[in-house]
């Protein structure tokens, strides 16, 4: 089975990278953008094929390792 986890800066927080790509499309004439949020995808195949088992395993994974949950917020997808 297959997950993909998107993980994004909580609203509030500061997001340096995004206000980064946000002025640099403004300077390359790309009008109209008011914001970006810049995340991160992780894709992870998994050997577990109970989808329960599978979901209760990525969150175990995203609340330990693949996001800072002070800062971060995650969503989980099972492919």
């Amino acid at each position: 089975m297959k997950a993909r986890v998107t993980v994004m800066l909580k609203p509030g927080v500061l997001d340096v990278q995004g206000e980064a790509v946000r002025h640099a499309l403004g300077g390359l004439g790309f009008a109209g953008v008011n914001g970006v949020r810049q995340g991160k995808v992780i894709e992870l195949d998994l050997a577990e094929s109970d989808r329960a088992k599978a979901e209760a395993a990525v969150t175990a994974m995203c609340e330990k390792l693949l996001a800072n949950t002070v800062i971060e917020s995650y969503r989980i997808e099972l492919l």
